[in-house]
């Protein structure tokens, strides 16, 4: 099967790659929630109005642009700078000495030279301490051009714009400004903090992911970089446009051990969009402890990211481990007004990947907390099937129930961060690993069962040390659909830190079966929900 779609990963550099084979919804995991749906549009409790006049004239701009239709700005690009190849792109360095603010604030801010990927630059204003917003115009003394790109620099001029921009700032120690930051390329940025290296992308919004017409992917045409005062975090605004919508954005961003932004949106319909997906993550997930298929690799794991998490508005903990699968996979957790949600790169032992360059137990998770506009939806997550770790396959964001339909405006605000393993200490038993293999009982190793497609799971939790295993009133909660469950059992392993719980599960005719698992005590639900998608090969 042809990829429908994947992201190409080099360093930061991001491509999209399209087919036209038609997209087919695989799984569909629904909690059902019937509560009304409603939606928070655009309007004056949501504005900044005269408490921010450049930010409103960003919205007010983005509004009337949703008024007109589409048009992409390449800023004049010479074709040269467009086709050059990846080798020649690497070879054009930022100067450091040309950094933003240099030497006058502990942000320092460096910017991408535009061509390759990038053949639609953005627009970079400053706003200083006048608050009068100032284009920063583009000039080649910038950049070093070496080797193939020596004869680049002339090409372009002041309005050339760029591809995008990184910032600096001394998190692990005052004698150096690490990049913690960085806008590059359609919506994306990326973010780490102080023990964490660049994995995950976060984007501005996702329109139609895994739909049939193709996804449309917005850009980011416009930056206003505020310059901080002492001890304050760096603001930046930000112009959003594509065929479907109009929009803008405001990211507080705070670096630290964990990495903070405080993200607003306004967003206006330029046409119905049949999918929005708020709060968007990309990521990798090529093979992992409970990945069937044995990789001919030295390293046990290969991901970006392991799991998606939710907790809902009753306070519900899902844990939703992440897959390669063999055929396109959607697979969706409705709720109403979550508490939050994001995608998570729980395991962070060196030794379950024993990678020293690309260091993925260092990759951070993402979480996500809904303020305002989280209303009836569902956490859609989308798994593409991939054969090498250069692809983002992985996808999820948020999608209102409701439709966003042209003509119409919604708001919504959030707060993104970067976290090591774990958003939260929970006070329920948790899932430390996933593992499967052939179902075989004692006494049937040496039976032919090439025809058996029964799969043995086991699933450990770690419990909080107050929780005490009790073989009469503990029990193990195992449902699926399309397939039937047995053989359950839990008890106790690592001297009783973590809990096994392990069953069979046989799909019906090889259909895809959706599973949850839970640990119930006197009754009561002890530990997060295990929800898993199998599909058989």
């Amino acid at each position: 099967m042809v990829n429908p779609f994947l992201f190409f990963r080099k360093n930061d550099v991001q491509e999209k790659v399209y087919s036209p084979v038609l997209l087919a919804l695989v799984s569909m995991l629904s909690l059902v929630s019937s509560q009304v749906a409603w939606a928070v549009e655009v309007n004056e409790t949501n504005q900044p109005l005269k408490a921010s006049p450049v930010l409103q004239s960003i919205i007010d701009s983005a509004r009337a642009s949703a008024q007109e239709s589409y048009e992409q700005n390449d800023h004049g690009l010479n074709t040269a700078l467009k086709e050059m190849s990846y080798d020649t792109y690497r070879s054009i360095r930022f100067k450091p000495e040309q950094s933003l603010w240099r030497d006058e604030n502990n942000f320092e801010v460096q910017f991408f030279h535009p061509g390759f990927l990038y053949e639609y630059p953005v627009t970079i204003h400053t706003i200083g301490q006048n608050n009068t917003p100032e284009a920063l115009a583009f000039t080649p003394d910038m950049f070093s051009y070496d080797g193939t790109s020596s004869a680049l620099s002339s090409l372009t001029d002041e309005n050339s714009g760029f591809a995008g921009f990184r910032v600096h700032y001394p998190i692990k120690n005052k004698a150096y400004k690490d990049e913690f930051a960085v806008f590059l390329g359609a919506s994306y940025f990326r973010l780490v903090g102080k023990n964490q290296v660049y994995g995950i992308s976060a984007r501005g919004l996702a329109i139609d992911t895994a739909l049939a017409k193709g996804e449309e992917f917005p850009h980011f045409t416009e930056f206003w970089l505020i310059e901080p005062n002492e001890g304050q975090p760096i603001t930046v605004y930000a112009r959003l446009e594509s065929p479907s919508v109009a929009g803008a954005y405001k990211f507080v961003i705070q670096p630290g051990v964990d990495t903070s932004v405080n993200v607003e949106s306004w967003l206006f319909a330029r046409k119905d969009v049949a999918k929005l997906g708020i709060a968007p993550f990309t990521s990798m997930f090529l093979y992992g402890e409970n990945s069937e298929q044995q990789h001919d690799d030295y390293r046990p794991e290969v991901h970006d990211s392991d799991g998606v998490l939710m907790v809902t508005h009753a306070g519900e903990e899902i844990w939703r481990p992440l897959t390669n699968p063999a055929r396109l996979q959607v697979t969706s957790l409705s709720d109403t007004n979550p508490q939050g949600f994001g995608m998570l790169q729980r395991d962070g032992e060196w030794a379950n990947y024993l990678d020293a360059e690309a260091n993925y137990h260092k990759r951070p998770g993402l979480w996500v907390t809904p303020e305002t506009g989280f209303d009836k939806g569902h956490l859609e997550i989308v798994e593409i099937p991939t054969k090498s770790e250069i692809h983002d396959n992985i996808v999820a964001f948020w999608t209102p129930e409701l439709a966003f339909s042209e003509g119409s405006s919604r708001y919504f605000s959030y707060t993104l961060k970067t976290v090591e393993q774990n958003p939260f200490q929970s006070q329920l038993a948790s899932v430390v690993r996933t593992r499967q293999g052939k179902a075989v009982l004692p006494g049937d190793e040496f039976k032919n069962d090439n025809l058996n497609t029964t799969r043995q799971f086991s699933v450990d939790f770690s419990v909080p040390k107050s929780m005490v295993f009790d073989g009469e009133t503990t029990k193990l909660v195992v449902q699926g659909a399309n397939g039937s469950i047995s053989e359950q059992r839990l008890f106790p392993v690592a001297d009783g830190q973590e809990w096994r719980a392990m069953f069979f599960v046989a799909p019906k005719q090889k259909q895809t079966v959706d599973m949850r698992a839970y640990i119930e005590q006197n009754g009561k639900r002890i530990s997060e929900v295990w929800n898993y998608v199998y599909q058989p090969k």
